[in-house]
Parts: structure tokens; sequence; C-alpha cells
């Protein structure tokens, strides 16, 4: 979970949070995919603690070698 402050001038009801009332100055956990969504609000809210990096994994195979010609 990604956190950001309330920096705005009164306190604000946040429905994603279910519905809680966050103070101005007060830190919140919001969900990583829905951190941009707050902090472009550049009055409002400011970062805290960005969305970790999401590991990225592969699943590549070998190609199988070439079998030699028997002569």
């Amino acid at each position: 979970m990604a956190r950001v402050r309330l920096i705005g001038p009164e306190a604000v009801v946040v429905p994603e949070l279910g519905g809680r009332t966050v103070e101005p100055d007060e830190i919140v956990e919001v969900p990583d995919e829905r951190f941009e969504a707050y902090v472009c609000q550049t009055a409002t809210w400011e970062p805290v603690e960005e969305p970790k990096p999401v590991a990225v994994t592969t699943t590549a195979k070998k190609a199988a070698k070439p079998q030699k010609d028997e002569v």
C-alpha cells in the first residue's frame, strides 16, 4: 500500500477508504493502483510513500538444442 498526506485546509471524507474522514496533515494508506489518483490532486494530497514496484517474472523456455545428424 502507498501512503499520502492530506495537505488540504479541511477534513475530507474518502469513500474509497470506507467513508473515513481524513484530517489535514494526516497520512493514510491507499491502494497502490490508486496512488496516482490522489497525488495528481496537488492542492489536496502529497505523496509520502510511493507504491512498491511490481515484480515482473518471465517464464521463457530455452530453445531445444538441435540434434546432430548421424552419417
